[in-house]
């Protein structure tokens, strides 16, 4: 189930990518993914609150996911030149805070999409 939650996400990352290309705002491509994942039937969030568990509270840190498919994926954009290995240790880091197993980093600053795609999983 979850290799095709990814791949459907994925193939909805293209569709944006082909349609807008790269070089635009993180936020353009996160307003038309998320056009593009509802219309592909999938129920997904934005911009969620991802609080930390300190000494027993939650507390809100300021962190934000930028598009949650709830229980099962946290999908990380970027639009930068190339992926960093301190934008995979953002999205473990979310992962471990969520205690969501999966996510996906995509970088829709590339050429190729498929170059700017990153799965991870804890």
């Amino acid at each position: 189930m979850e290799d095709l939650l990814t791949r459907k996400v994925i193939g909805c990352a293209i569709e944006v990518h082909r349609a807008l290309g790269p070089g635009l705002l993180e936020s353009t491509y996160e307003r038309c993914f998320m056009y593009e994942l509802h219309d592909a039937g999938l129920l997904v969030k934005n911009q969620v609150l991802l609080p930390i568990n300190y000494k027993g509270r939650a507390i809100d840190a300021g962190y934000r996911l930028d598009i949650l498919i709830p229980g099962e994926l946290i999908i990380e954009l970027k639009a930068v030149d190339k992926l960093l290995p301190i934008h995979s240790a953002q999205l473990i880091t979310y992962l471990k805070l969520s205690g969501i197993k999966t996510g996906l980093l995509i970088n829709f600053n590339q050429v190729k999409l498929l170059d700017g795609i990153k799965r991870i999983s804890v």
